[in-house]
């Protein structure tokens, strides 16, 4: 059939169409445009043109016509599961959500559980919070499209049409062609009218598609309806990459986002396990109130309240400060305050180090005019806070309580109140709560162990501490590493040094090497005078990079070479100390002076901040992998974000090792005071200038980009520290690189690996690039990087096993085999074997 013999087949099936329309009015709240109720029509079959056409069933009808009446919003769920998942039942009195139960089975399921259970909240309504009566109709623009029986032109009728079949069924690249071909006729409102075709039939994925091509056109003008309609479908997808990018256009179009828009992309942030998203999460928050004074439901403000409270790891108590602000908007909006708020809020007080008793104080007064009664959480809560500062009266009340409610008491009560009475020195106590516990509970915990040992030791009572010490190793109970430290370091308190090596020796068959342990013996043997020994534990200590030194070991061997008049090795550990920037005791510099001046040899003065050349090249391969670089609003200083998965084992590894490699360079605040502390999973460098040059290659614009020299920087440890910060083993031992940037950035990348003999797989996945190196290319790359691998990472890292994979979700569904999910100019060609 020729075209214009189409044409007149499709005059002739307009004939059947329901009675013209002068305007096609489009209402985001229109219930029957639910995204997770799909009616696709047959638009990827061989089906005739014509079908098109066809006459609408009179629900499809209703679709189309004007609205006379605005439906009530759909509305999320205020369920608080740990998924953040909502159900969907349409036009029910209760909360209607986004996806069906069918689906929710389907979905990936994630676990923020975590097995530090002290350090979690636990919720005693593990169904949520149902709130109906703060439900509001969530505002939204309308898009007015034209029909195409409205368009003057028979030829632009057909073409479109043919475009609302075609677009659908075809990939990125194969779209954005089709469109370019169209160029020369294709105006704002014919893309519109595509865009807006595509979400009716729930191709939104296309819409989408067709959003970004409309946006590179010299006649786009911003559509802020057709944004905001195209936002929330992704957005209700989960699809919260491609709802964002729509989101910061609004804003840098100078517009405020709609309600709806700020809702669905806090919940969409929210649903999904991906790092960082709760953070991003909190700013919308955030801005949806400061920026748009929009007033969040209900059930938007107690969604987010518990997604803080969930974190794993005891990482909430962080979120003190946005928790207290969703407090402060809950009483501001006059909006009910559930009995999990006031217990969240009064549980994360409760693990800050400094605890505000007032402000719990407070809180629990707050509870009881709300006729709340203080459930089990409360109680431990206050117990934790009383073990902070010793308020042994507030814990015996409290203790009192909680013997008489009718739950079983849990274990970190009973270790709580060992803590209490170990404050005011009451170690009796202490050691009668311990057996308290087991015959209360039938079983000892790890914890409990922990503390008596502790107890004990800060007593001195070392006879009963190590026999609790054999005690806990029998159990078979692990970690033993806190009380091996508390142990030692007592045994160099009280000068037992025999004690304290056999114990190290000891601590080294069972646990893993650990830098404080290491410094404690290290100290020992610096005291006795065996400095042979001493220099030998401190290279060991040099050259393996999991334990490493620090300015407490350097000190600290520098102190037993000046005591003993080891001049010369004095210089040499003052010469390391000056190139790694590790601070100088004030003792021991009065004694280094008089050593220099004797070997007339100047005392360095500090110098300005410089990265080395091991420190540039890890910096490179950390940003390939996601590292963040923020600079102020001239671009002037810049400041490095390091952020580590506390859920991943290699990552847990990796951020001691980089701490200490910038540790000079770190804000007081992510600096450790004794270094020893445990490492936090989030640390930042000071704001600085010498970062300009890798702000402007890496995030010029505040958003991540590939360098156009890149090619001259991927040298192995680049690559190595890549694959360790932002890289993965599969369970089939392939090797999985991530990568954000432009396809003109990954080709060159590409390139440069090829140059090198390492031939790999490119797929893309919204707007992140996976580089695959799989079967024997990823034996290839592993034998380049390998000697640059941390070593307690080679197990983890090494490819070819064939091993649980500690994989990140967002790589767990990567088929090199597939199709490219590409989001903006369709495919990458940078390789021959890159996917379209």
């Amino acid at each position: 059939m020729d075209m214009q013999q189409m044409i007149i087949a499709a005059n002739r099936a307009q004939c059947f169409v329901s009675p013209p329309l002068s305007t096609l009015i489009i209402t985001i709240n229109t219930p029957s445009l639910n995204p997770n109720k799909p009616s696709k029509t047959p638009m990827r079959t061989s089906l005739s043109f014509l079908r098109l056409f066809r006459p609408l069933s009179r629900s499809q009808t209703a679709l189309f016509r004007p609205l006379t009446r605005r439906y009530a919003a759909p509305r999320f769920c205020p369920s608080f599961s740990r998924h953040f998942s909502v159900s969907s039942a349409p036009f029910s009195a209760s909360a209607v959500g986004f996806v069906d139960e069918k689906e929710r089975e389907e979905e990936e399921r994630w676990d923020f559980s975590n097995n530090e259970t002290e350090a979690k909240f636990v919720f005693e309504d593990n169904d949520g919070v149902f709130a109906d009566n703060d439900m509001k109709h969530l505002v939204a623009p309308d898009i007015e499209v034209k029909e195409l029986d409205e368009l003057p032109e028979q030829w632009r009728r057909s073409k479109l049409a043919w475009l609302c079949k075609e677009l659908p069924a075809h990939k990125a690249g194969t779209l954005v062609r089709i469109l370019n071909a169209q160029r020369k006729w294709l105006k704002q409102e014919d893309a519109t009218y595509l865009a807006v075709h595509c979400m009716r039939i729930r191709e939104n994925e296309t819409g989408f598609r067709v959003y970004k091509w409309m946006m590179q056109q010299h006649w786009y003008r911003f559509d802020f309806a057709l944004a905001t309609k195209l936002a929330n479908y992704m957005g209700k997808e989960r699809k919260f990459t491609k709802c964002r990018e729509i989101f910061d256009d609004i804003i840098n179009q100078g517009c405020v986002p709609s309600e709806s828009m700020f809702h669905i992309l806090i919940v969409a942030y929210l649903s999904t396990p991906v790092q960082g998203c709760l953070d991003e999460a909190c700013g919308i928050y955030n801005r949806m109130i400061q920026l748009g004074g929009y007033q969040p439901r209900l059930s938007l403000h107690n969604s987010l309240f518990r997604a803080l409270l969930n974190r794993p790891g005891g990482s909430s108590k962080y979120y003190l400060k946005q928790a207290e602000f969703i407090f402060h908007n809950l009483e501001t909006c006059g909006l009910e305050i559930q009995k999990e708020i006031y217990t969240g809020l009064i549980w994360l007080h409760s693990y800050q180090d400094t605890v505000d008793k007032e402000r719990i104080k407070s809180l629990r007064k707050m509870m009881r005019e709300s006729g709340m009664e203080e459930g089990k959480e409360v109680l431990i809560s206050i117990l934790r806070a009383c073990s902070k500062d010793g308020d042994i009266e507030e814990a015996e009340r409290t203790w009192i309580k909680l013997l008489g409610s009718n739950d079983s008491i849990p274990s970190q009560a009973f270790v709580y109140k060992m803590e209490v009475y170990s404050k005011v020195g009451e170690i009796t106590k202490s050691l009668e709560v311990f057996r308290e516990m087991k015959k209360c509970l039938g079983y000892t915990s790890i914890a409990s162990y922990h503390k008596i040992i502790e107890v004990l030791c800060e007593s001195e009572q070392m006879d009963l501490a190590e026999s609790f010490m054999k005690e806990l190793i029998e159990s078979g109970m692990k970690p033993l590493m806190p009380s091996y430290i508390k142990l030692t370091d007592t045994y160099l308190r009280l000068n037992c040094h025999d004690k304290l090596e056999s114990t190290f020796l000891e601590c080294l068959e069972k646990c893993r090497p650990n830098r404080t342990i290491y410094n404690i013996y290290l100290s020992s043997l610096v005291k006795v005078g065996n400095l042979g020994k001493a220099e030998e534990i401190f290279n060991h200590m040099g050259e393996n990079v999991t334990i490493g030194v620090n300015a407490k070991s350097c000190n600290t061997i520098l102190c037993g070479y000046l005591s003993s008049g080891d001049n010369s090795k004095a210089e040499k550990i003052y010469d390391l100390m000056c190139q790694k920037k590790f601070e100088i005791e004030s003792p021991l510099m009065e004694k280094l002076e008089n050593v220099l001046r004797s070997s007339r040899k100047e005392v360095k003065k500090p110098l300005s901040l410089k990265l080395s050349k091991e420190q540039r090249e890890i910096l490179m391969g950390l940003l390939l992998g996601g590292l963040r670089i923020d600079s102020d609003e001239k671009r002037k200083n810049h400041m490095i974000r390091f952020e580590f998965n506390p859920s991943s084992i290699p990552h847990s590894i990796l951020k001691r090792h980089i701490h200490d490699q910038y540790h000079e360079w770190l804000h007081p605040s992510s600096k450790l005071t004794a270094g020893d502390g445990d490492i936090p999973h989030k640390f930042n460098t000071i704001s600085h200038s010498y970062f300009g040059f890798y702000a402007d290659q890496f995030w010029p614009k505040g958003q991540p980009v590939i360098p156009k020299l890149i090619h001259r920087w991927l040298s192995p440890i680049v690559l190595a520290y890549w694959y360790m910060y932002g890289g993965y083993r599969t369970s089939a031992g392939d090797i999985l690189l991530k990568l954000k940037g432009s396809s003109e950035g990954v080709e060159k990348v590409v390139k440069t690996l090829k140059s090198k003999s390492l031939n790999c797989r490119v797929k893309r996945k919204g707007r992140v690039f996976w580089i695959g190196f799989l079967r024997t290319d990823s034996m290839w790359f592993w034998k380049l990087v390998e000697p640059y691998i941390l070593d307690d990472l080679k197990d983890f890292l090494k490819a070819g096993s064939e091993t649980a994979d500690d994989c990140a979700v967002e790589s767990r569904d990567i088929n090199f085999d597939s199709a490219s999910d590409s989001d903006e100019k369709g495919s990458s060609d940078c390789s021959e074997d890159v996917n379209p």
